[in-house]
């Protein structure tokens, strides 16, 4: 029998402050909730911007991560898997929503963009990730710049391209 695929991308901005709890086990579990736009042109030819919203939930390390370094406006990539769930409500009606587990998570942008760290706008954090063994970062984080953010190209055939880039 072949397996399934049940994998989410998701790069946006937080629309609050992140929601830690913890288990009695002492495992933390961070909520947030997350913003992405579309942009699109009309028939009358007008831009036309979309914005769908994400419950995303980081479990163990990487949710201790998220509380502490992520806030309202930050710029994150989250890696995960779509669940749908359901629950009856006080009032007896069952409630459907659907949420996104995050099994991988990096910052983005720099302090004045929201992001976890970094400087002169430049990428920051780092890339974090879940997996069986524990919650460990992916790679360790890249050394904060001191130095000016370099002038933005003149033209796209201008922009450096860089490998790091998450998609």
């Amino acid at each position: 029998m072949a397996r399934g695929v049940n994998k989410v991308i998701l790069v946006g901005n937080l629309g609050n402050d992140p929601e830690v709890k913890y288990t009695q086990g002492g495992m933390a579990i961070t909520k947030v909730s997350l913003a992405t736009t579309s942009v699109r042109k009309d028939k009358e030819g007008n831009q036309q911007e979309q914005t769908q919203w994400h419950r995303v939930t980081f479990f163990g390390k990487l949710g201790e991560i998220a509380g502490e370094y992520l806030k309202k406006g930050s710029q994150v990539y989250v890696e995960g898997e779509i669940r749908y769930d359901k629950f009856t409500g006080q009032d007896g009606v069952e409630k459907f929503f659907t949420e996104i587990v995050a099994n991988e998570m990096q910052m983005l942008g720099g302090r004045a963009e929201g992001g976890g760290g970094g400087g002169g706008g430049q990428r920051s954090g780092g890339d974090y990730q879940r997996d069986s063994g524990g919650d460990r970062p992916a790679r360790p984080a890249p050394a904060q710049r001191r130095d000016p953010a370099p002038p933005k190209p003149a033209s796209f055939d201008d922009v450096p391209f860089d490998d790091d880039i998450p998609f």
